[in-house]
């Protein structure tokens, strides 16, 4: 039972383990990044039909109608000119032709520079860690089978870890996604914010963050490593990955769907006044309370179409590859050591 145990691990070392993740993060981010776009827009544009306010854009900020921004004492308001959004979305589809004909195809893409930026050091951190503890908790206790509650446990530290880590970089990019803006205009509300807020609000939104990452990261590790052991694909193929990576994602990201609304309502309040200037957080709790009493449990589940497109391809190329990667290194070290002992 040893011999199996030990076997159902890949003789490679971290650093192969990083390289393995990285790869695969940078495919996926490039391929996921519109089908996120979309999600946040859909998620935006419902948190301005909540909010039942009119908007003017000026100067980096999305502010109430007729409202004036003060900085120093002084107005900062200059050259105001209305925002126009690319017009009410009706669904993942239209919301595709309505972004690319009043912004251009490019606009799919939007916060794609932090998302990278995300992608490698969040990658990293999450799939190593991931491997080490439980590869850590197997060998100390010597179990004779990987039990399922280990990569729950396991998958949702990881990612509790990674999300702190990266929340920075998530809340430009939620921002940069949820409508059409320059690098200087971000900068500015970054800075504003932190002014007005101090450096621990750079964090907005990890709270929802945490609570919609750490379960979808146990129940996608439970999920996977449970159909790994159904189909005895202890060092699965690709093809078995993508399949149970997609699966396994797909159910994950259905169940957790409502805190990832409540997070993009977080983060898109980012330039906003109102968000500058209240001393008060809407906890979580309320403001899903408040999506339900809006439009019932529909709109705890704004966006579920583009995430799940994104997230089961996403999960499905991922997974893959680092298998795939991580059984490459493992072949390359045992011939290496095959090759050192003749």
């Amino acid at each position: 039972m040893a011999e199996s145990r030990t076997q159902s691990f890949y003789n490679i070392t971290p650093f192969q383990q990083i390289i393995s993740s990285c790869t695969g993060a940078l495919i996926t981010s490039v391929f996921v990044t519109p089908l996120d776009v979309v999600k946040i827009r859909l998620q935006a544009q419902q948190k301005a039909k909540l909010s039942n306010k009119c908007f003017l854009y000026c100067n980096g900020f999305v502010e109430e109608l007729c409202c004036n921004f003060h900085a120093g004492g002084s107005s900062a308001v200059s050259s105001p000119y209305w925002y126009r959004p690319p017009g009410h979305l009706t669904g993942t589809l239209d919301a595709f032709v309505k972004i690319t004909r009043a912004e251009g195809v490019t606009s799919l893409w939007s916060g794609l520079p932090p998302t990278l930026l995300m992608a490698v050091p969040a990658t990293v951190v999450y799939f190593t860690m991931y491997d080490q503890l439980r590869q850590l908790v197997l060998k100390k206790y010597h179990f004779d089978h990987q039990p399922l509650w280990l990569p729950a446990v396991a998958g949702g530290m990881a990612r509790a870890i990674a999300a702190t880590l990266i929340s920075p970089l998530e809340l430009v990019r939620t921002k940069m996604q949820s409508q059409k803006l320059s690098y200087l205009e971000i900068r500015q509300a970054l800075k504003n914010l932190v002014l007005t807020q101090g450096l621990h609000s750079m964090w907005r939104g990890l709270g929802p963050t945490i609570l919609r990452d750490v379960p979808f990261s146990s129940l996608y590790w439970l999920s996977y490593e449970f159909l790994k052991q159904k189909f005895h694909q202890q060092q699965p193929t690709f093809w078995f990955s993508f399949g149970a990576g997609a699966t396994a994602g797909s159910f994950a990201a259905l169940l957790t769907l409502p805190f990832d609304v409540v997070k993009t309502h977080r983060q898109i309040e980012l330039g906003e006044m109102e968000a500058l200037y209240s001393k008060q957080r809407t906890s979580t709790y309320s403001l899903l309370r408040n999506l339900y009493q809006s439009s019932g449990y529909r709109a705890l589940f704004t966006g579920v179409v583009p995430r799940i497109v994104k997230v089961a391809p996403a999960c499905a190329i991922m997974i893959s590859s680092y298998e795939y990667s991580k059984r490459f290194f493992h072949n390359y070290n045992n011939s290496r050591t095959l090759y050192n002992s003749l």
